[in-house]
C-alpha cells in the first residue's frame, strides 16, 4: 500500500476513469460508517464528484460534519487494485444534472429505451453534487 497524502497520480485518475464503483463513506461522529455503492467521475481538477438526491442521509450527515471518503477497487478477475480519497466534501445543486447525466452515459447502455426512460425520469428530479476534495490518497496495486 502507498499512500501520497494530498493526490492523485495519473495512474490513479486512468483507473478512477473506468465505470467502477465506488463506496461512499461519510462521517457521522460515534456512529459506524455505512458505505453505500456510488456512481462517481474524477475531474480534471483531480477531485471526485457524485451525485446524490438532496434528502438523503449523507447529505444531512455531510452538512454536519463535510468528511467524506470513497474505495473504488479493481473487479474480480484483474490484479488487485484500489484507491482510497478521503477529504472534506462540498455540496451543491450546480452541475448535479449535468453529472448525472455523463455518469448514467457512462454506467448504462443509453441505447436501450428502458435505461434512457430511467435517465429522463431521473433528470425530472432534484439531485445534489457531492465534491471531495482529496487529502489523503492511499492506493494498493499488486
Amino acid at each position: 500500500m502507498s499512500t501520497d497524502a494530498h493526490s492523485l497520480t495519473t495512474e490513479d485518475i486512468e483507473f478512477l476513469e473506468r465505470p467502477l464503483y465506488g463506496f461512499l463513506s461519510v462521517a457521522s461522529g460515534p456512529t459506524p460508517p455505512q458505505p453505500r455503492p456510488v456512481w462517481f467521475e474524477v475531474t480534471t481538477e483531480a477531485t471526485i464528484q457524485l451525485f446524490t438526491a438532496p434528502d438523503s442521509v449523507k447529505v444531512s450527515r455531510l452538512r454536519s460534519d463535510p468528511r467524506a471518503s470513497i474505495v473504488v477497487a479493481a473487479p474480480v478477475g484483474e490484479r488487485e487494485r484500489w484507491v482510497s480519497v478521503a477529504g472534506h466534501t462540498t455540496v451543491s445543486p450546480d452541475g448535479a444534472h449535468d453529472l448525472l447525466s455523463r455518469l448514467a452515459a457512462r454506467y448504462w447502455d443509453l441505447d436501450d429505451e428502458g435505461r434512457a426512460g430511467d435517465l429522463a425520469e431521473m433528470l425530472a428530479g432534484e439531485w445534489l453534487r457531492i465534491t471531495i476534495e482529496p487529502e489523503t490518497v492511499r492506493r494498493y496495486m499488486m
